[in-house]
């Protein structure tokens, strides 16, 4: 999975770069909206359910002593595999020019790969089926993704975002509780998200009907490796990209390691598993972050201030942090969760309008954004192997949560130098 701050720009036949529709573009469909609510609320399940619990216990038991190393490894080799199989998916279903078969074989083929996943027991084995289950995710996802250009007319994008951007918490909650009732057997619980995901794939293609767009030739790799390196030669997207980074890197740092946090450093009250710990901080968590997702964007839309609220919530993420580097406390964990999902929520939401107002021309905004989900997807990437070294060398999570908020901060001091936003 790779967090992505737009819609794709892979498949957009019916607008231009500038916005503008062509008289072939996308046009309404009807009980569009809820199905992308639907088809995103189920693979954030996944995404979150099952490397954030699951995933992690299955590593414990395999190797316990070196279970911080090895779900780093693991977290780290799939977070690349599908960064790099994103596009490659991507660019098929474009060259084929329809969104539905991809979206529905991606989603059927979650029930075998979660079956085969649950039933491994070597930490190779595992790294090779997570790997499988990120192919066929992404397959998924990279045709999901691209729906929103494809079939909603512009006048309709901003709902359909809201609709893709509430998959995001309402999914993370889902999956934290459907991955916590599985704990002692997530065998099972595999297999219960592969059919979440199979099930919706079959809902939506059943239900949002789609007419073939032209196909679509991939950008050439040396061409796409120039366009990055113009985006970035402008000033103010380069800060803002450099911002995003760290923001991400800080983040991700600390989430991926969330229930080995809460086995091997937080206090937890008698009677409370670290599994049911994770289902009570994850609704906290998406509960804050949609609540800062609204406010954060409409102030910053009030006061047409966008890099005053980005700096502030940069800086409300790494207090965050600091809550429990400085205490080992249940209570500290509630309140760094709710903390960290306003910061996080409000940052995401202004940030990203930030970003739309500083891209270097607007006839190549879509392949910019493209650029700018590099600062998404890179930092998930590194993000495992860092923290699992800092944890390994330091002997415990302390230092991750600190650091953590040093980049936490410096994100947020990245985006002073951009000129032209406020």
């Amino acid at each position: 999975m790779a967090l992505s701050s737009s819609e794709s720009g892979v498949g957009t036949p019916g607008a231009g770069a500038a916005g503008i529709e062509s008289p072939s573009g996308p046009r309404p469909t009807r009980g569009l909206l809820p199905l992308l609510l639907a088809g995103n609320t189920a693979m954030y399940a996944l995404y979150v359910g099952v490397p954030g619990l699951l995933l992690a216990l299955q590593i414990e038991d395999i190797d316990p002593a070196n279970k911080v190393a090895n779900f780093g490894l693991i977290s780290g080799v799939s977070a690349i595999f599908a960064t790099i199989f994103n596009p490659v998916a991507g660019a098929l279903s474009d060259r084929s020019g329809r969104r539905n078969p991809w979206i529905l074989a991606g989603g059927l083929l979650a029930i075998p790969v979660m079956f085969l996943l649950g039933s491994v027991d070597t930490i190779l084995l595992v790294l090779i089926a997570w790997c499988l289950g990120q192919a066929v995710m992404n397959v998924y996802q990279a045709a999901i993704t691209s729906v929103v250009p494809d079939r909603v007319p512009l006048a309709a994008r901003g709902k359909a975002s809201a609709a893709v951007g509430l998959g995001l918490p309402i999914g993370s909650t889902i999956g934290a509780l459907v991955g916590a009732a599985f704990s002692e057997n997530y065998r099972t619980g595999y297999l219960v998200f592969g059919v979440i995901v199979a099930a919706t794939a079959v809902l939506f293609t059943t239900c949002a009907r789609e007419e073939r767009m032209p196909a679509k030739a991939p950008l050439p790799v040396k061409q796409q490796l120039a366009a990055f390196g113009s985006a970035l030669k402008d000033h103010d997207f380069r800060w803002a990209f450099i911002g995003r980074a760290l923001l991400i890197l800080g983040y991700f740092a600390v989430a991926g390691f969330q229930l080995y946090i809460l086995k091997d450093h937080t206090d937890l009250p008698a009677g409370l598993s670290p599994e049911e710990a994770v289902a009570i901080l994850m609704p906290l968590n998406s509960v804050a972050m949609v609540v800062s997702t609204v406010l954060g964007g409409w102030l910053s839309d009030r006061y047409d201030r966008r890099k005053l609220f980005v700096g502030a919530s940069a800086a409300l993420a790494a207090v965050a942090l600091l809550i429990p580097a400085f205490s080992s406390s249940w209570t500290a964990m509630l309140a760094f969760s709710a903390v960290n999902g306003l910061g996080f929520g409000c940052y995401m939401a202004v940030d990203t309008a930030l970003v739309t107002m500083v891209l270097p021309k607007a006839e190549d905004a879509a392949r910019d954004m493209g650029v700018l989900n590099v600062a998404n997807a890179g930092p998930q990437i590194v993000a495992p192997f860092i923290a699992s070294l800092i944890v390994s060398l330091s002997g415990g999570y302390t230092a991750l949560f600190l650091i953590a908020a040093v980049l936490s901060v410096l994100g947020a001091i990245a985006v002073r130098p951009i000129r032209s936003v406020r």
